[in-house]
């Protein structure tokens, strides 16, 4: 029997907005606009603040264990993509989505100075806690995506992880789960060439991370994820489908980490600073303004300005987390139950837990030498 092709495919790779800042204007019909270009690069400018004073927080003893977003905040895009009520599901490099989506810039600082109101997102923002765990988090997103499907919604869920998380079996289990079950989910893998200290070549022997998609038979793209061009694009396009025929998409964002993996992090033991160099050419921020100014839509009073405005802005939210009301210590026992059990009210009113504490009336059962009476 003479053999035939069982599985052929491609993989598109999609950049609109190069380095120089030059538009692809074919690629980019019903795309952003130019107030969506100011205002991306606003927050992403803004985040860069956000970052160095971040990193001065965590190295004056103010904060913990902080990653910087340096590099990548050209994801932000997403947010623009997405609906006010669609779902983003992120891993902990994906501010400038988060903040664009409503989530105010006090709970990730909160969240890194160990203060769990980081984590309690406002009513209304459709926004999950930042995932520490590499991975698991895809499959909360698989199954918000499932529940939205189940309630007949018309929203989509975004969930954002590095290429690192691809090896973890939560991502595997996620993308079968979602594309098995057709739920409106998209999967943004933020290829940033390093899991920590790992390179890319040695996390995987694919060419791309975007073909573990195929897989599963998740619709894939490759694209420049320092182009909010494309990042925008991609996340549209890739919305519009998941809801249109119940399939997922799986997009690699090509990006690059340009600080360290986190504040504990020293990047300089295992990378070549020459690449470093070359990303910083690809910076999103530096090729977006580049675009503005050729449009005659920023400058440097402009940018002096906006900068004065951030270091304000960024140094008020520094004194709002810092500055939040002490926790009380009914927060304990207030989250758990709908209705909190007796007993658990009793320790709560008294901040005891043995019997005597809880019931005091119980010493009259005692005897003078402290062994208790018979009754």
């Amino acid at each position: 029997m003479p053999t035939k092709v069982a599985y052929q495919a491609k993989i598109n790779y999609i950049q609109i907005l190069n380095e120089q800042g030059k538009l692809d204007e074919k690629l980019s019909r019903g795309g952003l606009k130019d107030n969506d270009v100011i205002r991306l690069y606003e927050m992403m400018s803004l985040c860069r603040h956000y970052d160095e004073i971040a990193f001065k927080l965590q190295r004056s003893g103010r904060m913990g264990t902080y990653p910087q977003n340096k590099g990548q905040e050209a994801i932000g895009a997403v947010a623009l993509a997405a609906q006010p009520d669609d779902w983003l599901v992120p891993c902990y490099r994906e501010n400038t989505a988060l903040f664009l989506h409503g989530l105010p810039m006090e709970h990730i600082l909160l969240h890194w100075m160990g203060d769990e109101r980081g984590n309690q997102i406002p009513d209304g923002v459709n926004v999950t806690p930042i995932s520490i765990p590499i991975g698991t988090h895809m499959l909360h997103a698989a199954g918000i995506a499932w529940a939205q499907k189940l309630q007949g919604n018309d929203t989509a869920v975004f969930t954002f992880f590095g290429d690192g998380a691809t090896s973890e079996g939560d991502f595997h289990e996620a993308m079968n789960f979602a594309t098995v079950l057709k739920v409106p989910a998209v999967f943004i893998c933020q290829n940033n060439k390093w899991a920590i200290s790992t390179p890319g070549s040695k996390q995987s022997a694919a060419e791309t991370f975007a073909q573990k998609g195929l897989a599963y038979g998740a619709h894939t793209i490759q694209i420049d994820g320092n182009d909010i061009f494309a990042v925008y694009k991609a996340a549209k396009d890739a919305r519009a489908k998941a809801l249109k025929d119940g399939k997922p998409t799986l997009i690699e964002t090509l990006t690059y980490r340009l600080g360290d993996h986190t504040t504990a992090d020293d990047a300089r033991r295992y990378r070549d600073n020459a690449e470093v160099e070359e990303w910083l050419d690809r910076d999103p921020l530096i090729r977006t303004r580049k675009y503005l100014e050729s449009k005659g839509l920023w400058d440097d009073a402009k940018q002096e300005a906006f900068d004065e405005d951030a270091k304000a802005k960024v140094s008020q939210i520094v004194k709002n987390a810092e500055g939040i009301a002490k926790p009380t210590t009914n927060d304990i026992f207030d989250y758990t139950y709908e209705t909190l059990p007796e007993d658990l009210k009793r320790q709560r009113d008294t901040m005891k837990t043995h019997s005597l504490g809880i019931n005091p009336q119980q010493e009259t059962l005692r005897s003078p030498t402290g062994a208790a009476s018979r009754v």
